[in-house]
């Protein structure tokens, strides 16, 4: 048998994708899951994108541009001088699959081995993968439920830094706690990645989706980071197209660009169809975003609500993003998550939600907490509260909690 090097080894599971087998015998079975656990809405893809698709015009599907092609750099352009970002060019975009590559093409980019990079947690579970990928450690910069996931002193970062520290990671709004960053918190974090001269890459593929009046601040309204700063970016739930597989990389580091230039080229290009839909998305979006906003912000509400009515379920409201973390009254949420699926149903159905553990670098903080998407409609987040409180009466009773 062959050897498995020790990156496969200690690549971390996905805590929203490894409950999945039993999800599908669940569903070979009979019984109909409701999906919490993973960010694909189910708010319909723009027309204009799929018109794109359905009306493509070419004889041959031939590579794209390494960088991406120019037509929806330029659309990318147009949307960040939208946001007041005048100065970006398509020169200042490297077109990704996805925002994965858009992160693993900046952590590869700024980081050796044994490098670190400092994440407030909980984080994005793949940031784990990311980063192990290339032998990069995690430092957490912990928050907590009952500040309702508040971020701690912008000071604790700094507190953090040694000499192998290369960046400090953001996801804003948050993934999974849907946590909004403060122009006054970003301000102290640019000042930090200045004075000891790393990178805040910040992941604000959410950016649309912000609540109550909210507005996401960009790190890009901070000029003085221009050669300290990288944003990632994504379609995927900006447009409800996660299967395009298309994001970017933005930074006005021409340093930065060229040398994550290398990583693109050796993987030879972005999805050519995945560009096309993209770029005819972005062309008169505004009601679009308007109409997705305002249904998020009504499923929010709901789900927030329905969940803090069940006894022993604490879940702050998340002011952006699709997401929120609720501390369950269990002992462990991934035996929970698990016997959902293996041992549960209500009138044939059940629900699949995400285990904490996977979005912390200690998964004991999150063993009691679950993340849970509010991309299903009204009448199936209803549902699924209803389920869930069922479920949690049975599981209670079963083991004796």
């Amino acid at each position: 048998m062959p050897n498995i090097s020790n990156r496969a080894l200690h690549m971390p599971p996905s805590p929203v994708r490894k409950l999945v087998p039993y999800a599908i015998k669940a569903k070979q079975q009979g019984i109909k899951v409701y999906h919490l656990n993973i960010g694909q809405p189910d708010i319909e893809t723009p027309e204009t994108a799929l018109n794109a698709l359905k009306n493509i015009d070419l004889k041959v599907l031939e590579y794209a541009l390494s960088e991406g092609n120019l037509e929806y750099r330029k659309a990318l352009t147009d949307y960040y001088q939208s946001l007041g970002f005048a100065d970006l060019t398509p020169d200042n975009f490297i077109v990704t699959n996805g925002g994965s590559e858009a992160l693993n093409f900046a952590i590869s980019t700024l980081c050796d081995d044994g490098d670190e990079v400092i994440i407030p947690e909980p984080y994005y579970a793949n940031y784990n993968g990311f980063t192990s990928t290339f032998n990069v450690h995690v430092v957490a910069v912990p928050s907590t439920i009952d500040t309702g996931f508040a971020l701690p002193p912008i000071e604790e970062f700094e507190k953090k830094i040694t000499e192998k520290t290369r960046a400090i990671v953001i996801c804003n709004p948050g993934n999974p706690t849907g946590y909004l960053y403060t122009r006054e918190e970003l301000k102290k974090l640019a000042e930090i990645a200045l004075k000891y001269d790393i990178v805040v890459i910040s992941d604000e593929v959410y950016r649309e989706y912000v609540y109550d009046g909210k507005q996401q601040i960009s790190i890009l309204d901070f000029p003085e980071l221009s050669e300290n700063c990288i944003v990632i970016d994504s379609e995927s739930k900006r447009y409800s197209m996660c299967g395009v597989r298309i994001g970017c990389m933005v930074t006005r580091s021409k340093k930065i660009h060229d040398a994550a230039m290398l990583f693109a080229q050796a993987r030879l290009s972005p999805v050519l169809l995945g560009q096309i839909a993209a770029t005819a998305a972005h062309q008169n979006d505004g009601a679009y975003i308007r109409s997705v906003r305002e249904e998020y912000t009504h499923r929010r509400n709901i789900l927030v609500d329905l969940l803090n009515a069940i006894p022993g379920v604490i879940c702050p409201k998340p002011r952006g993003a699709f997401y929120c973390v609720a501390e369950l009254p269990v002992d462990d949420t991934e035996k929970f998550a698990q016997w959902l699926l293996e041992k549960y149903s209500n009138k044939g159905e059940t629900i699949m939600v995400a285990p904490a553990g996977g979005f912390y670098s200690d998964p004991e903080l999150g063993k009691k907490q679950v993340r849970i998407a509010y991309v299903l409609k009204e009448e199936d987040l209803k549902r699924s509260a209803e389920i869930l409180k069922d479920a949690l009466t049975q599981y209670r009773k079963e083991f004796g909690l």
